[in-house]
């Protein structure tokens, strides 16, 4: 998409966003319509767990749609909407992680040494740290925001994210010059 049509395509969506909160109905289902793959996309990346990711989503909207009224800035919709599935995301992956700790007798008092075991804490935080890289790579490139934006959306400061940007950079580059394409 050029620039000119991701402009056309925010002012649209700030406009839909406007008239959902107005009370209209066509605009409101229009926007969901438009939002729900990006913000399962979004989900799915933080959570790596499908039905998780439809549930945060689900959760999402109830929180979105009711906030609307509030959300003064129309283009901030995005992130905003963004963070709110973050959050969600996060509440859900925390008490399904703690459940899962429980049943497979590992705590929070377990160091986080790292080992080639592909069990245990030490996996859980590296697939946490690649799902955090992955999310903020596809928030800035696919869906166009910028690194503020995309702070905003992950709840985290911009020099974090900054830092999964360069991680997820070179983890792509190596990747690609590994399959022998030129980045």
């Amino acid at each position: 998409m050029s620039p000119r049509q991701t402009d056309k395509a925010r002012l649209f969506e700030a406009y839909l966003v406007a008239a959902a909160r107005t009370g209209d109905a066509a605009a409101r289902a229009r926007l969901v319509a438009a939002w729900q793959p990006r913000l399962i996309g979004h989900a799915w990346r933080l959570t790596g767990d499908r039905e998780m990711a439809r549930e945060a989503v689900q959760d999402g909207w109830v929180e979105i749609l009711k906030g609307l009224t509030a959300l003064r800035d129309e283009m901030a919709f995005p992130a905003w909407a963004l963070r709110i599935v973050t959050r969600r995301c996060r509440r859900l992956g925390g008490r399904r992680g703690r459940d899962r700790a429980r049943e497979t007798g590992l705590d929070d008092q377990m160091p986080l040494a790292a080992s080639e075991d592909e069990t245990g804490p030490d996996v859980l935080v590296r697939q946490h740290m690649r799902r955090d890289q992955r999310a903020a790579l596809a928030l800035v490139c696919l869906h166009e925001l910028s690194v503020a934006e995309a702070a905003l959306a992950l709840d985290a400061p911009e020099g974090t994210i900054k830092t999964r940007l360069m991680h997820a950079r070179r983890k792509l580059r190596d990747h690609l010059t590994l399959q022998g394409v030129t980045p």
